[in-house]
């Protein structure tokens, strides 16, 4: 296969490759003198290309996975002014000897020095019973992995794997820089709160070869997962330590996990009603705004304006210059 490998948006008409793709859709035609052939969409972190394999079968056809990987050999040409692959030939490709980074968008960031930094943050409790329950997240290492990897959102913000991760240590870093200002407030509870918001997307969102939404998480919802998970742990605590959890804590938490959208239009089943769960909510808004501006700026396709197009989720056209004093 080619080394270094060759990305779909890096791609011109008139290349020989051979190399993995990952196979998104696929359809078996019949051409006009009845012999059959594939048309599919090859894909990588990069963008789609069509492909066309002419002369197939149904064995073949059958052979190669829906959101599955293949090893393919063929050309890439112009096709009435768009690139396409022409498949000379294919194969299975199993996903284990594949990075998934090269199929799917990933955190610009170092993924276990982004946890790394998160437990820090978070050994900064001091309530012990706060501190026993986020324990047992942390020490739930089927959880941990998917943390790790889980987008913080299917489109908006952070739709990537490890965006869950940085979305949830942003905040947290924000946090630790405005709460001293604020002394009325509860660290301990914002901090908590933090790492605990999202946390329901790890079953909500699947990304595998491809991200989605998980039949739970369509049925239930992050917001409700994560609200289950703290009475569960909370009760495992306490059947472990023989002490009665206390309801309060759990309330809390449980409080700014239901409200952290801000509003019932939002998908909040609460509205903030502590000084914890406002900070929460405005720390998550303010995270997943500011990068939707920077990432809006940075995949504007047009470098000479001043402004992006319209953007619907942000309701403006983001000013691309305002670091140019």
């Amino acid at each position: 296969m080619n080394d270094p490998r060759k990305y779909v948006n890096q791609m011109v008409a008139g290349e020989m490759i051979e190399q993995v793709f990952l196979v998104r859709d696929k359809e078996l035609r019949t051409a006009r003198n009845g012999s059959l052939y594939m048309q599919c969409t090859l894909a990588d972190r990069t963008g789609n290309i069509p492909g066309r394999m002419w002369q197939t079968s149904e064995s073949i056809f059958n052979s190669i996975p829906l959101d599955g990987f293949a090893q393919i050999r063929g050309r890439t040409e112009d096709y009435r002014g768009a690139l396409q692959f022409v498949i000379d030939a294919l194969r299975p490709w199993q996903s284990e000897k594949v990075d998934l980074g090269d199929f799917l968008p990933v955190t610009p960031h170092d993924i276990e020095q982004m946890w790394a930094d998160l437990l820090e943050i978070v050994r900064g409790i001091k309530d012990r019973f706060i501190r026993a329950l986020i324990k047992k997240f942390i020490e739930d290492r089927e959880l941990v992995a998917n943390f790790k990897r889980s987008p913080a959102a299917m489109t908006l913000h952070h739709a990537y794997i490890g965006g869950l991760l940085e979305h949830t240590l942003g905040m947290a870093r924000a946090a630790v820089a405005v709460l001293p200002l604020y002394k009325d407030v509860n660290p301990d509870l914002v901090l908590a709160g933090i790492f605990l918001h999202d946390i329901g997307k790890i079953a909500e969102l699947t990304a595998g070869t491809s991200m989605g939404y998980t039949d739970r998480g369509q049925l239930v919802g992050h917001i409700t997962l994560s609200a289950i998970w703290i009475h569960q742990r909370a009760q495992q605590v306490a059947d472990e330590t023989n002490e009665i959890f206390p309801g309060k804590i759990v309330d809390l938490l449980t409080h700014i996990v239901l409200s952290h959208h801000g509003t019932m239009e939002f998908g909040s089943p609460r509205l903030p009603a502590i000084p914890e769960a406002f900070m929460v909510h405005y720390l998550d808004n303010l995270d997943a705004k500011l990068w939707m501006t920077a990432h809006q700026i940075a995949n504007d396709p047009d470098p000479k304006s001043s402004f992006t197009p319209y953007v619907r989720e942000l309701e403006t056209r983001v000013y691309k210059k305002s670091r140019e004093l």
